[in-house]
């Protein structure tokens, strides 16, 4: 069987997965990216990582390439440049160090941009000609897919939208420093950081009073909501807000038909979706009122970015 390996390189987890031609993810695993601040031994890792799920396996395959999603990666050059949530600074010329661990036909894109192709191939992206894929996780993704083309940008870093300033130059600050920018508050750390906020604007009881930073989990703030926490309620309209704002805004670039989310902060559900829906609709332009549907990712969720990277591969075949 043919399989290609994928790869999503995450601020926070790397994930690794053998998918098939119909983007069906049937092995997987994960480590935390922050444990391996070496790059070599980031790069011994996935290279044992994969040898290990492939010995799993109860059939040889053919392992015909490997894609790789990762935040600032040049398509172009093969390289990170500068990732605000990665330990590894300035370029990184990770293609080149991982084909001499793992000698194979091996592609790397934005990981949104990745996810974007994903759901061209295997996603609800199938049936569309123009969509944008926005992933939420430790930061702001953006791949664009527009007139049936991947909007891939001069040197392979178009769609950075997260690093928009939605505050005017009054707010707070992304990784890549930019001061208000839109990851700072839409994104599993941006809703940590509201939780903050909501708290000192706020005199309220609330279960996050008793929480350290560092200690605080979006999935903790989820089932806060649940049970009624006026903060974590707060929170996510906040976010919500900023959010529908920005994809308002986003839509007068190329009208496309859908926003397809995806991402830890999608995982919320209704507490990030409904208030969502609710003022994107205001914030829309006139024209494009009743005509942009906000969904969910059609891969499967704990392998999307996992599939969206071994796309970059099954995309050439």
């Amino acid at each position: 069987m043919d399989l290609v390996v994928g790869i999503d390189i995450g601020g926070t987890k790397t994930k690794i997965g053998l998918v098939n031609q119909e983007g069906e993810c049937i092995s997987k695993m994960f480590f935390r990216t922050k444990e391996h601040n070496d790059l070599d031994d980031y790069l011994n890792k996935i290279k044992k990582s994969v040898d290990g799920l492939i010995d799993e396996l109860d059939f040889k395959p053919n392992i015909i390439g490997c894609g790789i999603g990762a935040p600032n990666a040049s398509s172009k050059n093969g390289t990170i440049e500068n990732a605000s949530n990665l330990a590894w600074k300035g370029t990184v010329p990770i293609l080149e160090k991982l084909k001499v661990k793992m000698p194979m036909p091996m592609r790397i894109m934005n990981d949104a941009s990745a996810a974007a192709l994903g759901e061209m191939l295997f996603g609800n992206g199938r049936h569309m000609t123009d969509f944008i894929v926005i992933t939420l996780g430790t930061g702001f993704g953006a791949g664009i897919v527009a007139n049936g083309q991947l909007i891939d940008g001069y040197d392979g870093f178009a769609g950075e939208l997260g690093h928009i300033d939605m505050t005017i130059g009054d707010g707070r600050l992304t990784g890549l420093g930019v001061r208000g920018g839109l990851e700072a508050y839409v994104s599993a750390t941006g809703l940590k950081r509201t939780i903050l906020h909501m708290q000192s604007k706020y005199m309220v009881d609330s279960r996050f009073r008793d929480i350290a930073y560092n200690n605080l989990h979006g999935e903790e703030i989820t089932i806060a909501a649940e049970e009624g926490d006026f903060i974590a309620i707060k929170a996510f309209d906040y976010t919500a807000k900023i959010m529908a704002l920005a994809l308002a805004n986003f839509t007068a670039f190329t009208q496309p038909e859908a926003f397809i989310l995806m991402g830890g902060l999608t995982n919320s559900g209704k507490w990030i979706m409904e208030p969502l829906e609710k003022y994107f609709n205001e914030n829309l332009l006139e024209v494009y009122k009743g005509k942009v549907k906000l969904m969910q990712s059609g891969m499967s969720g704990k392998t999307a970015a996992i599939c969206g990277a071994a796309a970059l591969i099954w995309e050439k075949q």
